[in-house]
This record gives C-alpha cells, sequence and structure tokens, in this order.
C-alpha cells in the first residue's frame, strides 16, 4: 500500500482518538461542574459564575499599556471588584457630568477646571480606598496574630495556620492570606508571599508581624511567645490610634469643609448675580483671580491635612 495512504490514515485515527479522548473530558468536566453547583446550591452559597465584565475591549486594550498596568495594580490594593477598563470608563463618564454641571451652573469657564479636579478626585477616591482597607486590615492584625499564635501552639506548621487563618479571618485579612496561601502552594517562600501583603498594605504594623513571622521560618525560635507580646503591642496600637483618630475628628472635618467653602462662595454669588461668573471669567484677570483662589483653597486643604497627619 502506498506509505502516503498509510500516513494519511493514521493521522486520520489519531485525529479521531484525540476527538474522542477531547470529548470524553469535556463531558467530564461538565459533570464536575454541575455537580459542583448543586452541591453548593445545596449549602446556601452561590455558583462560581462570577460577575459579567463590562466594556472588555477597553479594558483589553487597556491592559496592554503602562497606564493599564499602573490602574490594576491600584486596584489591587483598594480591593474594589473593578476591572481597568471599567474603572477608566466610569471616571471618564463622572468627569463628563463634571465638566458639563460646572460649565451650566457656574461658567464655561469653570468646566476644564472641573474636569481636572475630578480626575485628582478619582486619584484621590483610590488612595483613600487603599488607607481605608489597610486601616482595616491594621485592625485585624491582633486577632490574625493571636490565630497564628495558638495554630503554632498546638503544632500546626506557618504554613497551615496561615491557611486556617484566611478561613476564619473576614476581609480584607481573609482576603490577602488567601493570596498567600495560594502562594505557598505553588512553591512561593514565605518571605516572597507576605512580602507581597506589606506591599501592597503598607504599615508598620503589618511589616512588625511579616518580621517576626520570616525570622521564626528562617531561624526557628520561640514563635509563640513572640506573636503573643506581638498581639499585645498590637492591642496597645490600636487604641491608641483610635483616640488619635477620634482627637483629629474636627480638624479632619476642617480640611474638607474648606474646598467646600469656596465652592458654596461661588454658587452664592452666581445666585445673588445670575451672570456674575460669567462676566468675571470672560476676562483674563478674572480667570486669573479664580485661579489664584482655587490655588489657595487647595492649599488650605492640603496644609491642614498635613498638620493633622501623625504617624504612629
Amino acid at each position: 500500500m502506498n506509505p502516503l495512504v498509510l500516513l494519511t490514515i493514521g493521522a486520520t485515527l489519531l485525529a479521531c482518538l484525540l476527538v474522542v479522548f477531547g470529548v470524553h473530558a469535556y463531558a467530564a468536566g461538565r459533570a464536575q461542574r454541575a455537580a459542583l453547583v448543586e452541591r453548593l446550591s445545596a449549602s446556601g452559597e452561590p455558583p462560581p459564575t462570577g460577575r459579567t465584565r463590562r466594556f472588555r475591549a477597553v479594558d483589553r486594550r487597556l491592559r496592554g499599556t503602562a497606564f493599564g498596568r499602573w490602574v490594576e495594580v491600584k486596584l489591587a490594593t483598594t480591593g474594589l471588584d473593578l476591572t481597568p477598563g471599567e474603572f477608566l470608563v466610569y471616571v471618564l463618564a463622572s468627569v463628563a457630568a463634571v465638566w458639563l454641571l460646572s460649565a451650566a451652573f457656574l461658567a464655561p469657564f469653570f468646566g476644564p477646571v472641573a474636569g481636572l479636579i475630578g480626575l485628582w478626585a478619582a486619584n484621590a477616591f483610590l488612595n483613600w480606598q487603599r488607607a481605608r482597607r489597610t486601616e482595616r486590615f491594621i485592625n485585624q492584625l491582633p486577632e490574625l496574630a493571636r490565630i497564628l499564635a495558638n495554630a503554632t501552639q498546638a503544632g500546626l506548621a506557618l504554613r497551615t495556620a496561615i491557611g486556617m487563618a484566611a478561613e476564619e479571618l473576614e476581609a480584607p485579612a481573609g482576603e490577602e492570606l488567601s493570596r498567600v496561601a495560594d502562594r505557598l502552594a505553588v512553591g512561593h517562600s514565605i518571605e516572597e508571599a507576605l512580602g507581597e501583603i506589606a506591599e501592597r498594605l503598607p504599615s508598620r504594623e503589618l511589616v512588625v508581624l511579616v518580621s517576626t513571622l520570616v525570622l521564626s521560618a528562617r531561624a526557628g525560635g520561640a514563635i509563640v511567645g513572640s506573636l503573643r507580646n506581638l498581639t499585645v503591642t498590637l492591642e496597645q496600637r490600636k487604641e491608641t490610634r483610635r483616640e488619635i483618630r477620634t482627637q483629629l475628628s474636627q480638624v479632619t472635618v476642617t480640611a474638607y469643609l474648606v474646598p467646600a467653602i469656596g465652592l458654596a462662595s461661588l454658587l452664592l454669588v452666581n445666585a445673588m448675580m445670575p451672570g456674575a461668573l460669567d462676566r468675571m471669567t470672560g476676562a483674563f484677570i478674572g480667570q486669573t483671580a479664580v485661579l489664584v483662589s482655587l490655588g489657595f483653597f487647595a492649599l488650605g486643604f492640603i496644609l491642614i491635612r498635613r498638620l493633622s497627619k501623625i504617624d504612629v
């Protein structure tokens, strides 16, 4: 028989065999997924379907740029369930809305100014969300140290103790420790896995905890006693931070009232004398005066925030 015919028949049989194996694997995967969904539905937990992502084309193109990667890293530290494409579209839509509203209610000159302030506000929102998540994580550190100490005293390995803490603690500590447990499961070292948490949620308390765990994993030692002493220290620092935040609450409100007073004064002037802002911003000297006044309001806000910021 012709060798070419034999080769064709062999390739056809091999392709048919691969198709059979592929169909079998697909059917087995479908059956496993159906069983998993049925088991989760019986236990009352939501099935792993996930949220439908919007603006996929924008997200795909944005992730290929340096700006998109920066936004992705920024969103990862905030814990927001948003993709870079969704965040960009929402920010641009909000900036356009603020631009149009400012131009309609104040004057056309305030449209671009409001747009720039909107872009700054988007970045400030991410920073605030990150600081808020970091603060929540710091408040969970005493409980985390206590769980690790109890698990280590019971004879469990540090990797097992971290997985146990990830299951018992709520977000954000539970989510971050789940990432650490996943990385440890695929072969990452404890220093690398815990170091990523310190980079995403920077704080002195977390750095001390990570250093204690890394040193104990490297050189051994009385990790239980160290974690129990660290638990007491973290509790004391937690109370100190709460007292300082309470005492500085009035100063914080004052910092936000400064720009609010400036915006309210503009609205008041435009309400008392309709068209005054149009006439004022129609000349170069009026535009300069508005920009200088906005700069002073922003400087007052920054200075008050700096003066009221106390690192513990």
